[in-house]
């Protein structure tokens, strides 16, 4: 069983084992390098999923403040309700948002409809699509390309405004969600550990 190692203590033992690249044979600091890149990749990786999560509690915080079906976004006009779909969606910039369906909510936490496209609210409808149709355990594909992904958002609009659906439910989704995440970040780590004893026996 590999044991836990914290990022510090491999960022210590990978500074420690570049600067002995150049005692190294050709074959053995190609590899060394492949390791170094790839634990850039996962320490951007851990960075990104600790983004997510935060994006995911503020959008589960909408979703409880205020629900809704049939439409992105509620505003508040000013004592009266308003829902308001694509063709309205500039009424977001000069209303307050009272509420949101589920998607409407992933991308309000994550800055707006101008944030829409962003990496952030991306990568999280992603992390809802793979919580609600995948195994929590297994990776996420980040990025699964634009028709891929529309049908991913498509999948998750129809199932917010299912007829049975409840808040109850959405907020749920966002908690495993969540959890799919720390699973996420639990593999990286996994493999972080796995590297630094890698570097470890190379010294």
């Amino acid at each position: 069983m590999v044991p836990r190692v914290g990022e510090e203590m491999l960022v210590l033992t990978v500074m420690t084992r570049t600067d002995r690249l150049d005692q190294l044979g050709r074959r053995e600091r190609r590899i060394a390098r492949k390791r170094l890149r790839r634990v850039d990749a996962l320490s951007a990786q851990l960075a990104q999923l600790h983004t997510l999560r935060t994006l995911l509690e503020q959008a589960t915080e909408i979703v409880r403040g205020g629900w809704l079906q049939g439409a992105w976004f509620a505003v508040d006009m000013g004592g009266s309700t308003r829902a308001v779909a694509a063709p309205e969606i500039g009424l977001t910039a000069d209303h307050p948002v009272s509420g949101a369906c589920l998607v409407g909510a992933v991308v309000q936490a994550g800055g707006g409809p101008e944030a829409v496209r962003s990496q952030p609210v991306q990568r999280a409808l992603d992390l809802i699509w793979h919580s609600l149709r995948e195994d929590a355990g297994q990776p996420v594909r980040w990025c699964p390309g634009p028709p891929a992904r529309m049908i991913h958002v498509l999948d998750l609009t129809h199932w917010n405004d299912a007829p049975d659906r409840t808040r109850g439910d959405v907020v749920e989704l966002l908690r495993s969600s969540v959890a799919t995440a720390d699973a996420q970040r639990a593999r990286c780590r996994s493999e972080q550990a796995v590297l630094a004893e890698s570097f470890a026996r190379q010294g």
